[in-house]
């Protein structure tokens, strides 16, 4: 386990991963809710409820963050 809390089982960090689902990456809902709050701590930005199903994938999260900075800002 990384310091992210995700299981090392072998996925290969090192190519363009913006387009693999997060469960493919080996983050659990719980991963991604940690994701989530430090986000919030960090940015000010809050997530929907419906999350979950919105940002499957790393492209899709800093997607969002990056089009809610803007508002932050």
């Amino acid at each position: 386990m990384d310091a992210t809390g995700v299981a090392d089982d072998g996925v290969d960090l090192g190519g363009d991963i913006g387009a693999t689902e997060f469960t493919d990456l080996g983050f659990d809902s719980l991963a991604m809710l940690e994701i989530q709050a430090r986000v919030k701590q960090e940015l000010g930005i809050s997530f929907p409820e419906d999350s979950a199903t919105l940002l499957l994938r790393p492209d899709d999260l800093v997607a969002y963050v990056n089009s809610n900075l803007v508002e932050v800002v």
